[in-house]
């Protein structure tokens, strides 16, 4: 088929998003090109000026537009507990199940040594700095539950221990191999009452 050349780019444009094979970017391209023109223009802006402003709260690694994010900056929150997470959509499950009050720290990512990820990479110096500085009475360790997130919440575990912070894990509700993002509030509300 003779395409243009700029649909073309813009089909493999929208390939970069998770899940989003051949037939779907084709279905998005040709449904804003034809049907929505004024819906794709807002994506197009909305899309640059995000990728423009939102950068990681210079304390929790979160995404935010601003140097230190919303729930940082909060004097609701619980100072005395400290969850860590593998991802900012991880503190969004969390946020949207209502059941956490205490403060975040996200890693972005996971130890794996295979891919070259480290302590550096995922902010660990910048969480030990937290840990001496703030005096959470407990550390929460909400990495997703597989290979790599066991392996991470281990090291950190073993961080925490060395400051005398009392660290617990969620526990049941959550499917092995399973991430947090896909997993109900319900569910993850039972996790972090039967944290152990």
């Amino acid at each position: 088929m003779n395409q243009s050349v700029l649909i073309q780019e813009l089909i493999q444009s929208f390939k970069v998003l998770p899940g989003v094979g051949q037939k779907s970017a084709q279905r998005m391209a040709y449904f804003l090109l034809e049907k929505n023109k004024k819906g794709g223009h807002m994506l197009a802006n909305k899309l640059t000026e995000s990728l423009e402003k939102i950068n990681s709260c210079q304390k929790c690694q979160d995404l935010t537009e601003y140097e230190v994010c919303h729930l940082c900056t909060s004097e609701r929150r619980n100072n005395d507990e400290l969850c860590v997470v593998e991802s900012p959509s991880d503190v969004l499950a969390i946020e949207q199940s209502g059941i956490f009050k205490g403060r975040y720290f996200v890693l972005k990512g996971h130890l794996s040594p295979i891919d070259g990820i480290g302590p550096e990479e995922l902010g660990l110096e910048k969480l030990q700095t937290r840990l001496v500085n703030e005096s959470f009475s407990e550390l929460i360790l909400a990495t997703n539950p597989t290979v790599e997130g066991e392996a991470t919440a281990y090291y950190l575990q073993n961080m925490a221990i060395k400051l005398d912070i009392k660290v617990t894990r969620l526990a049941q509700g959550i499917p092995m191999g399973g991430e947090l993002e896909y997993i109900d509030s319900g569910t993850l509300g039972q996790a972090f009452a039967g944290r152990k």
